[in-house]
């Protein structure tokens, strides 16, 4: 039976995939430096925006999000569902007035911070657990809502006097969710899951309405967590393989599904807008969410902290996140700064052992101790003795040849070399399988020094002639 009341075990697992999501449901919800003022913060609610479907018809962005997967459900299995995402809400500053009431203003500076006009986010979350049985054929449609409402909160200064106050104004949501099963020919116990979270609200944009007006009535960075109580969900970034053809089959529409929680479930599943691999982790070295989309924490908190004084009242005026985020980066110690710096993830695996190998480095060959990133790991390139065939004709160290540059590969100062004859000091190969070919051009009166130093000029096999001894 359909119920929106969790077991306590599905609660426990969708707590464990909530951490990640909640990045998903923030992401670039603030960004550096955390002020209303920024450019960057004028233009807002960038991921999930599902819009009313009248507004579709005027921009690009959508009213739906489908989400296709596999899963292998034992009998009585239980399908829990979390949409989660944020409700818009408009929020004016008021100044209190001399003779009573109040007065909306540009904004309300206080001793602590400077508090001005904001869209906040307020999560939302529609909560369903049912009996996979019971998705086959039509499936199930669940209808929600959030009525319109407004929400005032006094702002006082330091001794406790009423100085003005925040209006928040809330416009009506509506939505719908659609959640179907059906089984997969063959021999396995699958099934294609699908998940569709539309926005139905019936507003009727006037004329001259902007997209603020829309995300006022907008689902904001919606996403879907998915937990099956028994059985196992399939990825589709890595499916078996007796499982690729319908794992291709699925259709995702402006939204993504990958496996959730430890490398070794299958029961989780987060269904977002932002692209990400399977069992996506927040690093243990983050101190906090600093709401910056791609954010990289050191540089976030060494600008964060420096900062002025002023713009730091601004940025704890603007959001209570955003007062987070200065609190957190005034309050950060000098250990945990130096833990963002970086690290390295599994080591061990890139610098295993390698098989011996013997010889000396003229014959190409190179000693059991050399380390991993050293470019004499690898026994089968040699830049000084490797050679590319261009028309026909081995080119190596020595070869002589004619520039011929290509915008496509270099830049415009590379033009200036076209005929020029060079010499090959070094055939390179990269790991990605190009080739690349160092020269020196003859006649420069610097290529002695280049050559000592091995600062050399770099074309591909496209971009030289061969010439004739």
């Amino acid at each position: 039976m359909t119920t929106t009341t969790f077991t306590a075990p599905a609660e426990a697992r969708l707590a464990v995939a909530r951490h990640v999501a909640d990045a998903v449901l923030f992401e670039g919800y603030v960004l550096y430096p955390y002020r209303a003022s920024a450019a960057k913060n004028r233009l807002r609610w960038q991921f999930g925006v599902l819009v009313p479907p009248s507004w579709t018809a005027t921009d690009a962005e959508h009213d739906f999000q489908h989400t296709e997967l596999l899963m292998e459900p034992r009998r009585g299995a239980v399908l829990s569902v979390e949409v989660r995402f944020l409700h818009a809400r408009r929020r004016t500053v008021q100044r209190a007035l001399p003779g009573g009431g109040f007065g909306t203003v540009g904004e309300l500076r206080l001793e602590d911070r400077v508090i001005v006009p904001w869209d906040e986010g307020r999560e939302e979350r529609v909560r369903l657990a049912v009996p996979v049985e019971e998705l086959s054929g039509p499936g199930t449609v669940v209808p929600f809502d959030r009525p319109a409402g407004e929400e005032t909160e006094p702002v006082t200064d330091a001794g406790g006097t009423v100085v003005g106050r925040l209006v928040r104004r809330h416009e009506a949501v509506e939505g719908v969710l659609r959640l179907s099963a059906s089984p997969l020919d063959g021999p396995y116990a699958t099934q294609r899951l699908s998940v569709v979270v539309e926005n139905t609200g019936e507003w009727l944009p006037e004329e001259g309405a902007d997209r603020d007006a829309a995300l006022s009535r907008s689902l904001v960075a919606t996403h879907t967590l998915l937990h099956l109580d028994s059985g196992r969900f399939l990825s589709l970034t890595d499916p078996p393989e007796w499982a690729r053809g319908a794992a291709a089959a699925c259709r995702n529409l402006h939204t993504w599904p990958v496996l959730a929680g430890e490398p070794d479930s299958r029961d989780l599943v987060l269904s977002s807008p932002i692209i990400l691999e399977d069992h996506p982790a927040i690093a243990p070295e983050s101190p906090g969410a600093l709401y910056d989309a791609t954010e990289i924490d050191e540089i976030l908190a060494l600008r964060t902290a420096a900062l002025t004084d002023e713009e730091k009242r601004e940025a704890r005026g603007t959001d209570d996140r955003a007062a987070a985020v200065i609190e957190l980066t005034d309050s950060m110690p000098a250990e945990v700064l130096e833990r963002l710096h970086g690290a390295v993830r599994g080591l061990r695996e890139v610098t295993a052992p390698a098989p011996p190998v013997s010889g000396d480095a003229e014959g190409g060959l190179v000693r059991p101790d050399t380390p991993w990133w050293d470019p004499g790991a690898d026994a089968s390139v040699d830049p000084a003795h490797d050679h590319v065939l261009v028309d026909g004709r081995e080119v190596r160290a020595g070869s002589r040849v004619v520039l011929r540059p290509r915008l496509r590969h270099t830049d415009a100062q590379d033009l200036f070399l076209t005929g020029r004859s060079a010499l090959v000091e070094a055939v390179l190969h990269d790991v990605d399988g190009g080739v690349h070919i160092a020269v020196t051009v003859e006649d420069d009166p610097g290529a002695d020094i280049r050559r000592e130093q091995g600062r050399y000029l770099y074309f591909q096999p496209d971009e030289i002639d061969v010439e004739v001894p």
